[in-house]
Order: structure tokens, then sequence, then C-alpha cells
């Protein structure tokens, strides 16, 4: 399956609607429409703003609202109540971490010479991490462990994203098709160390450090990738 076509079916696959929504941005004749679009995905970027640079708590609706210089009415026009404006963050954060790692791997894959292929994957999954929907991501995973409200919004998202990556990994990867739990197995294993990297940067106060365990990290995907090739 082409790069385009797979990536167009997992972003389907993950948020339909949303996804549904992105290319009628720009259509001609629709211009009330396009503006209300505009500016809802205005406040949803100042929201994540919020939410990287003040925690869970600083996402309200005022500080959006103040953030974007529009009225208290014009944010409830589009935000009624604060859980509206976080279930549109998260789609939002959901939807697009999938999608910017799509477009950077297989980017890579694109100018791919003498990289391993996993390799080149856990180096596109770093580089994902390190992004503001990821920063925002975080955020939303912590602050879910204490809030129901927002659990109740975020991991069902968020277990819709893992089931969407692992079933459409087998693509992207073929040659692990006959060794489906060590393919999960793979990701699991980048997707948690790499958020541990990025929570201990502060204290690691190292980039040779991170580094060193990023190369580690990546090397023992490569040769459990090998293992399995060779029917080891």
């Amino acid at each position: 399956m082409k790069a385009e076509a797979l990536q167009d079916r997992m972003l389907n696959a993950l948020m339909p609607e949303l996804h549904a929504r992105l290319p009628d941005s720009a259509a001609p004749g629709k211009w009330q429409q396009r503006k209300s679009a505009l500016m809802r995905d205005r406040l949803v970027s100042a929201a994540i703003d919020c939410l990287v640079g003040d925690g869970y708590p600083g996402l309200t609706t005022a500080a959006v609202a103040t953030a974007c210089d529009v009225s208290r009415g014009a944010m409830h026009h589009h935000f009624q109540t604060r859980m509206e404006l976080v279930a549109a963050v998260v789609d939002h954060v959901v939807y697009h971490r999938m999608r910017t790692f799509l477009a950077d791997y297989f980017d890579a894959v694109s100018r791919r010479t003498d990289e391993p292929m996993i390799e080149l994957a856990c180096d596109a999954h770093w580089r994902s991490v390190q992004t503001r929907d990821y920063a925002a991501w975080l955020e939303l995973a912590v602050a879910a462990r204490t809030d129901a409200e927002l659990a109740a919004i975020f991991e069902p998202a968020a277990r819709r994203y893992d089931a969407v990556w692992t079933s459409e990994m087998i693509e992207a990867f073929p040659q692990w098709r006959e060794d489906w739990d060590n393919l999960k197995l793979a990701h699991d294993f980048t997707s948690a160390i790499h958020a541990g990297m990025l929570l201990h940067k502060p204290i690691f106060a190292s980039e040779d450090r991170l580094d060193r365990l990023r190369h580690f990290a990546a090397r023992t995907m490569q040769r459990l990738s090998e293992e399995t090739s060779s029917g080891a």
C-alpha cells in the first residue's frame, strides 16, 4: 500500500469526522462555514498553548478567549463549556499526533539510504514526542489520572489511537507479519521508553545521555527485528 493511502486510511480510522472535515476547510462558496472553522481552529490552538504552558488547570474558556482576544460570547458560540473545549483539544491532539508522525516517517522512508527500517521508525517516533501536540498529550494523560471527567474523554481517544496504530503497523512493517506479538512489543517498548526519556530530560540534563539511550532503544528494536526475520 502506498504511503499516502496508508496515511489516509489510518487517519480516517482514527478520527473519521475530523479527517473528513479537513479537505473542506478551504472549499469555495462556503465562506461563513470556513470563517467559523478557522475561528474554531484558532481557539483550539490557543487552548493547546494554554495546556502546554500552564498545565490542565490553565485550560479554561476564559484563558482561551483572552489569548485570542475574543469576547466570552464569541467563545461560547463555539464552546459553551470547558469540557466541550477540552474534548476538541483531545481530538486535535490525538489526530495531529498521528498525522505528524506519519508524515515525518514516510518522508524519512522516501529519503532512506542504508538506515535499517526499525531504527528509522524509532528516530521518527522520538522526533514526534518532542512536538507541541505530544507535550499536550502528556499533560492530558497525567491530568486524566486524577480527573474522572477528563479521563472519560481522553482515555477512549488514547485507546483508539493505540488500537488504530497497532493494527495498521503491520502495513508499515510487513516483514513482521509472522510475529505479531513482537511487533506490538516493539511498539509498546518504544512508546514507553520515549515518554520516559522526555519526562526525565530535565533530570538527565544531558543530550549525550539521551542520545545514548535513544540509540540503545533503536538498536534493541533492530535486533528484535533481525531475530524475527531469521526465525531465531
